[in-house]
């Protein structure tokens, strides 16, 4: 689980001639297995708050906990592990006319298998076994047919779904999206965004989103505003699914759950 106390992030600003604050008193908890949508525009409040969420980047002051572990104040050689083994990310492309190794993240040279099984290497797993891992991931994304392609050769849509698959393929403890329909029309964005609400209902990650194509807000379990650095309390609730254990998160809504935080 994330939980969030507190997050603030200061910059040094010339003009102003003191801090300015990126990220103000930033606080929210995501469960096990449970999704959070943050709808806010492209900038430095959001770009922050998800390298902070990654551990890429440590906040001025607060707490940024997973599963018990604070990424605020952990070692170096400790994040590293924790990026490598429990973060997965997938982020958004640069639109039309972008190269596919700029908008997706992936490696031109290497086929979506191979792309994908890269993922495993700090994991030490054998070759053998990252190749199948890798396989299984595709299939999970809808490329079973599509491993051995390279990126060149795929439509953005499809790059996408192979650098989900790559963030997936770990199994990770928490799945980071930055705007990951962006730049997709058509059913590409009706079918990943539906890809995004299959792994919310089947909760088998913690995911948190960043947002605001409305065909993610509408689906979204939870939602909650980035505005300003602040985030900002939606005005009407939603509930979670139920867990899988057959209990209601009934606690958990839109804007503010039972911790106290937004």
């Amino acid at each position: 689980m994330y939980h969030l106390t507190g997050v603030t992030t200061c910059c040094r600003s010339v003009r102003e001639g003191g801090g300015v604050r990126v990220l103000d008193e930033v606080g929210f908890f995501v469960e096990d297995g449970g999704a959070l949508v943050i709808r806010g525009p492209a900038g430095p409040g959001m770009s922050t708050l998800l390298r902070i969420l990654g551990g890429l980047e440590r906040p001025t002051r607060g707490s940024v906990v997973l599963n018990g572990t604070d990424l605020a104040v952990v070692t170096e050689c400790r994040l590293a592990r924790i990026r490598a083994e429990a973060i997965g990310t997938v982020a958004g492309g640069g639109g039309a006319g972008a190269a596919p190794s700029v908008t997706a993240g992936l490696s031109p040279g290497l086929t979506a298998r191979q792309n994908v099984a890269g993922a495993l290497v700090p994991l030490r797993l054998r070759p053998a076994d990252r190749r199948e891992l890798a396989g299984e991931a595709l299939a999970e994304v809808g490329l079973a047919d599509r491993s051995e392609a390279y990126p060149g050769e795929l439509d953005e849509g499809t790059r996408r779904r192979v650098a989900l698959a790559r963030a997936l393929v770990k199994r990770p403890a928490v799945l980071l999206a930055d705007r990951p329909t962006d730049g997709l029309a058509g059913d590409a964005r009706a079918g990943m965004a539906e890809l995004f609400a299959r792994l919310w209902s089947e909760r088998r990650v913690s995911c948190i989103v960043a947002t605001e194509d409305e065909a993610l807000v509408r689906r979204a379990p939870r939602l909650v505003t980035l505005s300003r650095g602040r985030m900002v309390a939606a005005p009407h609730r939603r509930r979670q699914p139920a867990t899988a254990a057959g209990g209601s998160d009934a606690g958990a809504v839109e804007g503010r759950d039972d911790h106290g935080e937004v």
